[in-house]
């Protein structure tokens, strides 16, 4: 699920750009008024400020939507897929199946520390 809204957020904000950057400025109403020709585009004078704005503006509202669900997941995710607790369970699942019969069998030393540094707990 979180995929999918990642993808429809990623193509939200490219349409978004391309509406943004196909809408003409309040300046350019000026230039048409003085016989630039600009106001006989293909949706008319007024026609195309009320398409593209209101294209704008339902883009601009999913794309809102898109962002708030993708807080929602960040905010409930597990994290358990995090790389400091993968390191921290395989640290905890390397120290239970070492005991200090074996280790010390194997020439391994293993480092009793008194803080919980990680640096002390390698083995040599």
């Amino acid at each position: 699920m979180e995929i999918l809204v990642w993808t429809a957020h990623v193509l939200l904000a490219v349409v978004l750009v391309i509406l943004v950057l196909l809408q003409h400025g309040k300046g350019a109403d000026m230039g048409a008024a003085f016989g630039s020709g600009s106001a006989g585009s293909l949706f008319g004078p007024s026609g195309s400020a009320t398409f593209l704005s209101r294209a704008t503006a339902f883009v601009a509202a999913m794309f809102f939507v898109t962002s708030m669900s993708l807080t929602y997941f960040s905010a409930n995710r597990d994290e358990s897929g995090s790389v400091m607790s993968i390191m921290e369970r395989s640290e905890e699942s390397l120290g239970s199946n070492l005991d200090e019969e074996s280790a010390t069998e194997s020439g391994q030393v293993i480092l009793e520390s008194d803080g919980d540094s990680k640096v002390n707990k390698i083995p040599d």
